[in-house]
């Protein structure tokens, strides 16, 4: 046993590969088995081990793909967004350098403990921070070409993979990540654990069961079936779900909160910050629903809380204090106030700063409580659990390391 963030975990006695599925609200994994292009995960619906858990709040992909590593929500592992403004000085800054972290990873402990450990994420914003002080192999798709032994523990990468690079914004890159894990696990020195995570470019522009989205989930179910046949413990979740923030038309429904506080207590005088911020934003345009704002000294917060509550389209407003108790977040990391938008809903700064034209397909998104439900399964069936019990997307490993047989 090893212990790490206060949970106990076993060491992993076969092959244990836990999946973080970009964006995979639940009705996609029903609408592909449903349309049958799904048929290891719909055996593995039947035989395996079923739940639907909560990520975390913000619904984005740092947060959550921290917390799924190392057991525990962002006010111990201190990654609260992909975006945060550093009070210290002064910046707004990605939150992808592993200094942000505040608690040691499952994964360095698992290796640290003489287990071959290794990790495949979609986009190389995630690597640092997932493969932080941990021994073995850590590359992302998005730079699997730049790979090396000193740095990602592997090499030659694409040719071993037999794909080329494919571009950031395409399923594919996902389809490397899974390609790339059965590479490793097809290998007689395979790893013990493996931790694989995609990329949402096709949940970001296809709704569950659209032709676009049953192809990618139909790639998925073809990849961990083969790794299922291989012997593997399977653990699959998500980091987020997704959901259509659009109007009637079919245009973005956004509130552009900047914009509407520089109206009411004068220009630049409150600071909007999205933590949905990356350096991938064709495809949602910095565009989420939750939203943290930082207010000047004196500002009236109760008041202010009331006015944007009242607005449109907004379904929460809570303090600093209230937020970090409420969402499990680390208090010094995030604004006077957080807002979370409704399901439809996204929440912008202002809008000469967004840039929208680059989107192709109504504007799906994530963020808040709305795509907070996301699958939890396991290809095994498992014991000792509570099926009523609320269950979050980081028990992935608890669940694949210490309730298999």
């Amino acid at each position: 046993m090893i212990r790490v963030n206060g949970r106990d975990y076993r060491l992993a006695h076969q092959p244990t590969v836990v999946v973080c599925v970009d964006g995979c609200e639940p009705d996609y994994i029903a609408q592909s088995v449903a349309h049958g292009h799904t048929p290891w995960l719909k055996e593995v619906l039947a035989t395996g081990t079923v739940l639907i858990a909560d990520c975390v709040i913000p619904s984005f992909t740092n947060p959550n793909n921290l917390s799924i590593v190392t057991g525990v929500p962002p006010s111990v592992h201190g990654i609260c967004g992909n975006f945060l403004f550093d009070t210290e000085s002064g910046t707004e800054v990605m939150m992808n350098d592993p200094k942000w972290l505040r608690a040691p990873t499952l994964l360095a402990a698992l290796s640290n403990a003489g287990q071959s450990v290794a990790v495949i994420t979609a986009k190389d914003k995630l690597r640092k921070l997932l493969g932080h002080d941990m021994k073995g192999i850590c590359f992302s798709a998005e730079k699997a070409d730049e790979a090396t032994l000193d740095e990602n523990g592997i090499d030659h990468v694409v040719e071993a993979v037999g794909m080329p690079v494919p571009s950031v914004y395409s399923a594919q890159l996902s389809e490397f990540v899974f390609a790339a894990g059965v590479e490793l696990m097809s290998h007689e020195r395979r790893p013990d654990v493996m931790y694989l995570s995609t990329t949402d470019y096709v949940q970001h522009k296809h709704a569950p069961g659209t032709d676009g989205a049953d192809a990618f989930y139909r790639m998925l179910d073809h990849y961990l079936g083969k790794l299922d046949a291989m012997g593997c413990v399977i653990a699959l979740t998500a980091d987020h779900g997704m959901n259509a923030k659009t109007q009637m038309d079919g245009t973005p429904d956004v509130v552009y909160l900047q914009d509407v506080l520089d109206r009411w207590i004068g220009a630049g005088v409150a600071r909007v910050i999205l933590p949905i911020t990356d350096p991938y934003v064709v495809h949602h345009g910095a565009l989420g629903s939750f939203a943290t704002v930082y207010l000047p000294a004196g500002a009236d917060h109760t008041d202010l809380a009331r006015r944007i509550g009242a607005l449109r389209g907004i379904d929460s407003v809570r303090s600093r204090k209230e937020a970090a108790a409420f969402f499990e977040l680390p208090p010094d990391r995030i604004g006077d106030l957080i807002v979370v938008a409704e399901r439809s809903t996204v929440i912008g700064t202002a809008a000469s700063r967004h840039d929208l034209s680059a989107l192709d397909a109504p504007l799906r998104s994530h963020g808040g409580i709305s795509e907070q439900r996301v699958p939890l399964i396991v290809n095994r069936r498992l014991r000792d659990i509570d099926p009523a019990r609320r269950w979050r997307n980081f028990d992935a490993f608890d669940l694949a390391l210490n309730h298999v047989e």
